[in-house]
């Protein structure tokens, strides 16, 4: 895993345990390094790399006083051939040989580097998987080079030879069956050398991203830096976070429950307000029970891992949240990523698969582009073919439906998902995350999530802060119709200027487009006045650089107005340069 975090995959976990769980595969599996989509056309074939040769010899001949295929000299030409294939990031292997137990990883960067016992003497199982960062246009491109392009490799040594300092894919290798010095890296003087590599290349990308520090209350109005800015990138949908009402239920909890709870909930209990805050988040979700998580992002990780597993299958939109797609990678179930919001490609998958146990899961607002699931037909193609469904309405609840309640009001459904995931950080004000369903499915993951099972619970502050929040949420709907109507205001004042502006939640994307004129104008804005997020690369696919602007139910239309004039001047002047 360290090698392929070294070589530049995000997730080597999640990448190790899909080989794991390739099974009979025999070719290798194609994934893309970042989403972990399988991108091979024929999964069952998966992808050969052929038409590759020693320059030397016709064959693999075993080394002197050896018998057998040469398995070392075989690796390195297959390996030199593919990591040298266009927008292949790295490759990992591991021979399906049961009498070879030495794999490798190889890449450009990394060279070839072989792991000894990757797995047991007479185990018959393996696997191979290349890593593809690129655009989808050059797949065909890439597929071609190693399908189909010939290539010779030089000067293969007969069986591994530590070459300190040689970075040539074809020639290099770690000492044969040594754990502690596996690779010719391992003598380089700075082992922090690529972090500081890594960061030029984000600097140099426009993608090094840095923190500010506000030194107020997240109002919609903050203190940072010295100046006073109208904030446009908060999720306090509501306002609620520095609702008086609400911290005061804060301030009371910490004096009266203390500033931490000591433990897990179910090694050293939990506190009274954790029940009660779910007993009041299930009434208000319509469901019969609701379980606590830290964070969101925890509850999705935890629900995804307790449901499903290896032999399951998830459908995911492609556009899920974080959270969603390392769920699904942590689960070791197989993943199919349906195109966003297109309800006939998600039929025409989950149709494959109607004879497999598994979920639908999706976002409810989509976090980057501000747009709503089509959720009746999602629950119609969940029930239709067997599957459980699943929604995360982290930047729904408190902002669609009349009354806040989220996506099953907004559309007038009685039925709601099987599993609602909310958080409290956004719309309610708070801290942490939350599930909803039925009373088995609380039960079990009670006793199955492991984010639930091995964090320490939630502090009595944010529970009691949430609590205080729901009450002023279900006595003051209108704080749901001030923040609809400022969405509808600001989008029609952009598009007075010229501007391609809409949502369907309180998420406005501006699409930019270059990484750079999105920082740009993000700097300028920020110098008139305003804090908004510039999104880049990997929150969004490359290419697909935006300003993205959240509202409030208590920004003024005099802000908003002025605010829309102040983002067309800074994206012109971007642009322009």
């Amino acid at each position: 895993a360290g090698l392929l975090r070294q070589a530049g995959v995000p997730a080597p976990e999640a990448v190790l345990a899909l080989m794991r769980a390739a099974g009979g595969l025999r070719g290798a599996m194609l994934l893309d390094a970042d989403s972990l989509e399988r991108l091979e056309p024929d999964r069952a074939r998966g992808v050969r790399a052929t038409y590759m040769d020693r320059a030397d010899a016709a064959s693999f001949s075993a080394p002197s006083g050896t018998s057998g295929k040469n398995h070392y000299q075989e690796a390195l030409v297959l390996a030199t051939k593919v990591a040298h294939a266009p927008h292949i990031l790295a490759e990992i292997c591991i021979s399906d040989d049961p009498d070879y137990v030495t794999g490798y990883v190889a890449s450009r960067e990394l060279g070839y580097v072989r792991i000894a016992r990757m797995k047991e003497p007479g185990s018959p199982e393996g696997g191979r998987i290349f890593l593809y960062r690129g655009p989808r246009e050059r797949l065909a491109a890439t597929l071609d080079f190693i399908e189909r392009r010939p290539v010779l490799v030089e000067s293969l040594p007969d069986a591994p030879v530590f070459r300190a300092g040689d970075s040539a894919v074809a020639a290099v290798s770690g000492p044969p069956d040594d754990a502690e010095n596996m690779t010719d890296k391992a003598g380089r003087a700075d082992k922090w050398a690529f972090l500081d590599e890594r960061l030029e290349r984000l600097r140099a990308n426009g993608l090094r991203r840095h923190i500010r520090d506000m030194a107020s209350a997240p109002g919609p109005r903050v203190r940072c830096e010295g100046r006073e800015l109208l904030l446009l990138a908060s999720n306090d949908y509501l306002g609620l976070a520095d609702d008086a009402r609400v911290k005061a239920g804060a301030a009371e909890a910490l004096v009266a429950w203390g500033a931490g709870t000591g433990g897990s909930r179910l090694t050293t209990g939990g506190l009274e307000l954790h029940s009660e805050l779910e007993r009041r988040l299930a009434a208000f979700k319509h469901a019969e029970a609701a379980l606590l998580f830290n964070t969101g992002y925890m509850a999705n990780v935890g629900v995804i891992t307790a449901l499903c597993g290896r032999g399951d299958v998830i459908f995911s939109d492609e556009l899920n949240h974080a959270s969603i797609i390392d769920g699904c990678r942590q689960s070791r179930a197989e993943i199919v990523v349906y195109r966003h919001n297109d309800m006939a490609d998600l039929e025409a998958k989950a149709r494959r698969y109607a004879d497999r146990r598994g979920l639908i899961v999706s976002d409810a607002v989509f976090s980057m582009d501000g747009d709503v699931v089509p959720l009746p037909e999602l629950l119609r193609i969940a029930d239709r073919y067997g599957f459980l469904s699943m929604l995360d309405e982290a930047h729904a609840t408190g902002v669609l439906g009349a009354t806040g309640r989220g996506t099953a009001e907004h559309f007038g459904l009685a039925a709601a998902p099987d599993v609602t995931i909310g958080t409290l950080s956004k719309a309610l004000g708070s801290e942490g995350g939350f599930v909803c369903g039925q009373a088995r499915l609380i039960e079990y993951l009670k006793n199955s999530a492991r984010s639930f099972i091995f964090s320490t619970a939630l502090s009595a502050a944010p529970v009691a802060a949430a609590l205080a929040a729901l009450d002023v949420l279900c006595r003051e709907p209108e704080r749901v119709r001030r923040l609809r109507d400022n969405t509808a205001f600001f989008c029609a004042s952009l598009k007075e200027r010229g501007m391609d502006a809409h949502s369907s939640s309180a998420i406005v994307p501006l699409l930019v487009g270059d990484e750079g004129v999105a920082l740009n104008a993000a700097e300028r804005l920020f110098e008139a006045g305003y804090f908004l997020s510039a999104i880049r690369y990997p929150s969004v696919a490359r290419g697909r650089a935006r300003l993205r602007v959240t509202l409030r139910s208590d920004h003024t239309p005099e802000d908003l107005a002025e605010a829309a004039r102040q983002t067309a001047l800074a994206l012109g002047s971007a642009r322009r340069g």
